[in-house]
């Protein structure tokens, strides 16, 4: 199985690779790190590791609190998706279909922002309702109002923590439809996550031009 791991630690040459050998002792193989943000000293990184299935995180968490200056943000299952380029990738399966559209989009945007499932939703004077649904135990909605969705307003790229936990990350992106990510038991969506999920809605917007938000929906 796969862990996301966002840590903060001094950025400092040393560091990086004392975290990583940690991991490693640990148990945990390093298969991908990104910075986030690096201010006054400190750097927000995320590491993505093989971790054995059904092995406790005591182990891991118990190695990283014992680097000096370490914090742990959190620890999450993800399932990242293999490749070097996979958001290029993903634009060039919805320029390959470009019927099924924004459902190409939410199935995929859950994988590659480490999150539990994504939704399409339409917006308008009506409220909110949800088109498309995509992740572990969801299923597709069609017209209900709202589905249990927070209030999106405003519509606009930005992440948001519900009153339940619930880690939430918006984006418009054709006509009426909003990209909607989750996750719990994980970290609040960074801005540089926000940022490239709104840039694949904007190249997912640019590539399905002219597709009406009917077509942009339909699952088959």
């Amino acid at each position: 199985m796969l862990l996301r791991i966002r840590v903060r630690l001094p950025d400092r040459p040393g560091s990086l690779g004392q975290v990583a050998r940690i991991l490693g002792v640990a148990g945990a193989d390093v298969v991908q790190m990104t910075v986030l943000e690096r201010d006054n000293g400190r750097a927000l990184d995320d590491f993505t590791v093989a971790w054995s299935a059904g092995a406790g995180i005591d182990r891991l968490c118990d190695g990283l609190g014992s680097v000096p200056g370490v914090e742990i943000v959190g620890v999450w299952p993800t399932a990242e998706p293999q490749g070097a380029f996979p958001d290029a990738a993903l634009i060039g399966q919805l320029a390959a279909d470009p019927a099924r559209g924004a459902v190409t989009l939410a199935d995929a945007v859950p994988c590659l922002l480490s999150a539990d499932w994504a939704a399409l939703a339409e917006t308008g004077p009506g409220g909110t309702a949800t088109r498309h649904r995509s992740g572990p135990g969801t299923a597709d909605a069609d017209g209900a109002a709202g589905d249990g969705l927070p209030d999106l307003e405003p519509v606009r790229p930005r992440a948001f923590t519900a009153p339940d936990g619930t880690q939430y990350a918006i984006s418009p992106v054709t006509g009426d439809l909003v990209l909607v990510v989750a996750r719990t038991g994980a970290p609040p969506f960074h801005r540089t996550e926000v940022f490239r999920l709104a840039q694949l809605a904007g190249a997912a917007e640019a590539v399905l031009d002219g597709t009406t938000d009917h077509d942009l929906v339909r699952s088959s």
